[in-house]
């Protein structure tokens, strides 16, 4: 998709600049999350966020059972994107990119519902493939790749989807200049899907969470595209960088957080027994404990241990010591590819290049 300027309706709003710079927007609609990012490009190449937005909308909430998006789901989301579309508006952002994932992808009504948006917001979703969002997540990641590394697998796992992108770190034994994916696979298993899939029993046992973790290696097991780079995880040349509201909440936990701190948990390293230790941990809470953690909540109480079951899962098969928590994944992907396109048109014009 390329980029366009914003075209929003009226706001009375319009006429107050808050940010005299430049300023991008990249807005992500997953099956569990809306989440915003707004951010001006700095000289290094790389962006200064100057508002975050996120909210829990469950817009896949009952999609597994009936195939549609539900319309309270629809609506928790319309009301998010609203307030989305006046932070665009209240910011002046010049170019924006909002996409829309698993939930829409999978929906019937998807196509319908991405009309209504843009009825009733102004705001433009595109549906993306999971190669996409696949891509997109690893280049927003890209800061957190170990350069003593020769490989990473990358793990997004998302609402209603999960991508994992195997990546190589070097060429020819040097290291690469940018990481190249060799292999991704998306499987059409997220938190979401995974917890409605396996309702939660008043007395969580492991035998109930092994069988979560079982459910996605069955999705994942016979992929074999990226068997070739098996050697380097095998040798501890390799890691796994983990994105998403679960991983990063299995993060706030295994440090203690008494409030969610960004800046301790992105980028934190965490052994596979850390991993462990921390879904332990979770069983152990049941809903209402984890409701009253800090860095978990009752928003994601009954989401976050089918995330460390997919996190499981993909350890089990890929075993690998060290896990890297990113607390960053598509949403800067997308800014990074409009700020990387600006660049790209003022060279040409610099240079007296014309479509």
């Amino acid at each position: 998709m390329s980029e366009a300027p914003v075209a929003l309706p009226a706001s009375g709003e319009e006429s107050v600049r808050i940010e005299r710079a430049r300023c991008y927007a990249a807005l992500d609609l997953g099956t569990n999350n809306c989440r915003l990012l707004i951010a001006t490009p700095n000289r290094g190449g790389g962006f200064r966020i100057v508002e975050a937005f996120s909210r829990i909308v469950r817009l896949g909430e009952g999609l597994t059972a009936s195939g549609q998006l539900q319309p309270e789901a629809m609506e928790r989301a319309i009301a998010a994107l609203r307030i989305c579309a006046e932070k665009v508006r209240r910011r002046q952002v010049t170019r924006l990119r909002a996409v829309a994932t698993q939930a829409c992808r999978s929906a019937s009504n998807g196509p319908e519902f991405i009309r209504r948006v843009e009825a009733e917001t102004g705001l433009k979703l595109t549906i993306i493939p999971p190669d996409e969002e696949a891509r997109l997540s690893v280049a927003g990641c890209a800061n957190l790749l170990d350069p003593e590394a020769e490989a990473a697998l990358v793990i997004d796992v998302g609402g209603g989807s999960t991508e994992l992108s195997w990546v190589s770190l070097i060429e020819d034994g040097r290291p690469r200049a940018k990481p190249e994916v060799i292999a991704w696979l998306s499987i059409p298993i997220g938190v979401v899907t995974l917890a409605e899939r396996f309702p939660e029993p008043e007395d969580a046992k492991p035998a109930w969470y092994k069988a979560m973790a079982d459910a996605v290696k069955a999705e994942i097991a016979r992929f074999g595209a990226a068997d070739p780079l098996r050697p380097l995880f095998q040798q501890g040349r390799a890691h796994m960088v983990g994105t998403s509201g679960a991983i990063t909440s299995l993060a706030g936990l295994h440090l203690g957080l008494k409030r969610y701190e960004r800046a301790r948990v992105d980028g934190l390293w965490m052994t596979a027994g850390d991993c462990r230790a921390a879904a332990d941990r979770l069983l152990e809470l049941g809903p209402a404990g984890r409701a009253a953690e800090p860095c978990i909540g009752k928003d994601r109480a009954d989401l976050v241990l089918a995330g460390a079951a997919i996190l499981q899962a993909v350890q089990d098969l890929w075993p690998c010591e060290r896990v890297r928590v990113a607390d960053r994944g598509l949403r800067e992907g997308m800014l990074m590819a409009l700020m990387k396109n600006r660049r790209r048109r003022r060279r040409r014009r610099g240079s007296g290049e014309t479509r």
